[in-house]
C-alpha cells in the first residue's frame, strides 16, 4: 500500500477513535451570565446531568457581563474539539445581533445549534385596581387614554421590556415604559400601584396572582403553561403568532466535529425527556423542549428577524 494512502486510512482511524472516546476530559460550560439567576439554575442542573451521563464532569464557567457577549467571545476562540460549550439564550443569539453595534460574533457562523432545553413564559399582569379583566379589556383602556398608561421592566432590553414593546406593537397601543434596575424593584412598583402593569416571569408572580395582588391576563409562550392552565395566552386573547419567552440551549463552536454534535445532542434529549428533570424545571415555571439541532438553528432565526424588526420600529437601544 503506498505511504500516503496508508497515512490517511491511519489519521481516518485516529480520528474515528478519538470521536468514539468523547469525552475523555471534563467538559467546560460557558454561562454568559453571574451565578444564582434563572439561566444558572437551568445551566448548572443540565451540566450536572450531562456530566453524569457521559462519564466525566462539566464545569460551569460563569462569565458575565455585556449582555452575555463576554462568553459569546470566549466560546467562539475555543477549540473546535467538544471540550468547550455555551448555554445559549435569546438574548445573545436573537437580540443583540440586533442591539449592539459592534458585535464579537455573529451566532449561526460562530456557533454550532446543539439542543433547545427549555422555555420560560412570561405572564402579562396588571395592578387589581385596574379595570381590565382581560388583554383586550386592557388594550381597549390603554387605546382609550393614549400617552397615560404605563408598564414597567427589569431595565433597557430586558425579556420583559422586550415582551411589552412586541405587545405595544402588534396591540397598537401607546404605554410607556419604565425601566427600573431589576424586575423585582419594577414588580414592586406594580403592587403600589405606581404602574398599571409589566411582563415578568411566570414563577416569582403566580403567588400575588394567587393571592389577588396582581391580575393575570396572559402568559407570552404560544401554548398555556402548565404552571398557570387557567391563563390564557395573549396569542389566543386576540393577538395571534404574539410570543416572547426566555429560552435557553446549548451550542458548540462551529468547527465542533458532527458526530460530537451529535452524540451531545443524543444525551441531551435524554435529560429532558427524565421525568425528574420535568419536575424541577416545572417548580421554576420552565417547559422542557429537547430540539434538534437543525430546528434549534430555526428557532435562533425566527426570534432574530422578530426582534431585529421590534429594535428598528421601537429604536430601543442598549443602556
Amino acid at each position: 500500500m503506498h505511504k500516503s494512502v496508508a497515512a490517511l486510512i491511519t489519521a481516518a482511524l485516529l480520528s474515528s477513535a478519538a470521536h468514539a472516546a468523547y469525552p475523555e476530559r471534563p467538559i467546560r460550560l460557558m454561562l454568559p451570565f453571574p451565578p444564582g439567576g434563572p439561566s444558572d439554575i437551568v445551566g448548572r442542573l443540565f451540566a450536572q446531568k450531562l456530566g453524569e451521563s457521559l462519564g466525566q464532569q462539566v464545569v460551569i464557567d460563569n462569565r458575565g457581563g455585556a449582555a452575555g457577549n463576554i462568553a459569546c467571545e470566549i466560546t467562539k476562540g475555543a477549540v473546535p474539539d467538544g471540550y468547550t460549550l455555551m448555554q445559549a439564550t435569546v438574548g445573545t443569539m436573537s437580540i443583540n445581533p440586533s442591539l449592539y453595534l459592534k458585535l464579537p460574533y455573529e451566532p449561526l457562523r460562530d456557533f454550532a445549534p446543539i439542543s433547545l432545553l427549555t422555555e420560560t413564559p412570561y405572564l402579562l399582569v396588571v395592578n387589581p385596581n385596574l379595570p381590565a379583566k382581560t388583554v383586550k379589556e386592557l388594550v381597549a383602556l390603554a387605546k382609550s387614554q393614549p400617552g397615560k398608561m404605563n408598564f414597567a421592566s427589569g431595565g433597557v432590553g430586558t425579556g420583559n421590556h422586550f415582551s411589552g414593546e412586541l405587545f405595544r406593537m402588534m396591540a397598537g397601543i401607546n404605554v410607556v415604559h419604565i425601566p427600573y434596575k431589576g424586575s423585582g424593584v419594577g414588580m414592586n412598583d406594580v403592587l403600589a400601584g405606581q404602574v398599571q402593569m409589566m411582563f415578568i416571569n411566570l414563577l416569582p408572580a403566580t403567588p400575588f396572582v394567587a393571592n389577588g395582588r396582581l391580575r393575570g391576563l396572559g402568559v407570552t409562550s404560544a401554548k398555556r403553561s402548565a404552571a398557570a392552565p387557567d391563563i390564557p395566552t395573549i396569542a389566543e386573547s386576540g393577538f395571534p403568532g404574539y410570543q416572547s419567552t426566555s429560552w435557553h440551549g446549548f451550542v458548540a463552536p462551529i468547527k465542533v466535529p458532527a458526530p460530537i454534535i451529535k452524540q451531545l445532542h443524543g444525551e441531551l434529549v435524554k435529560i429532558v425527556n427524565n421525568p425528574e428533570t420535568k419536575k424541577r424545571m416545572a417548580g421554576q415555571g420552565t417547559d422542557v423542549i429537547g430540539s434538534t439541532p437543525e430546528e434549534f438553528r430555526k428557532v435562533i432565526q425566527t426570534e432574530s428577524a422578530k426582534w431585529a424588526n421590534v429594535i428598528k420600529t421601537t429604536g430601543i437601544k442598549p443602556e
